[in-house]
């Protein structure tokens, strides 16, 4: 199975998340999420749940237990154009599942056969 299990924008990636979707099957990644996760990251509102270097290291962890998944294709249909990458990305690497909090991914449940869910929803749904 191959799971797209992606950082919200306006959240930290919960590690509970992360290793339940890895528990369950890949967690994958592109180039251009990883650098707007980077972006996001720097945001000083951060620092009151982890200091930078911790965030740094979220970042070296996702990258290294991901699944690097080249994209291509253009989508275009995400109320916000920043979450198309998200989509892309789901569709390049044959994704099972998108988990995000973000509200304009949600409202596309299902898009082109890939679930989209909340982290809870996810968690419920596919932790032990």
């Amino acid at each position: 199975m191959c799971w797209s299990a992606l950082c919200c924008s306006s959240n930290l990636f919960p590690p509970r998340l992360f290793f339940a979707a890895l528990k369950q099957g890949e967690v994958l990644l592109s180039a251009p999420l990883a650098n707007e996760i980077n972006r996001i990251l720097q945001r000083k509102k951060f620092n009151r749940y982890l200091n930078a270097e911790k965030r740094e290291m979220f970042l070296i962890a996702l990258v290294q237990a991901a699944t690097l998944v080249e994209t291509a294709e253009q989508i275009n249909v995400c109320r916000d154009p920043k979450d198309n990458i998200l989509l892309v990305l789901a569709v390049s690497g044959q994704a099972n599942v998108i988990v995000s909090g973000d509200a304009d991914l949600l409202v596309l449940h299902p898009f082109r056969g890939i679930d989209i869910l909340q982290p809870q929803a996810f968690l419920e749904k596919y932790s032990d």
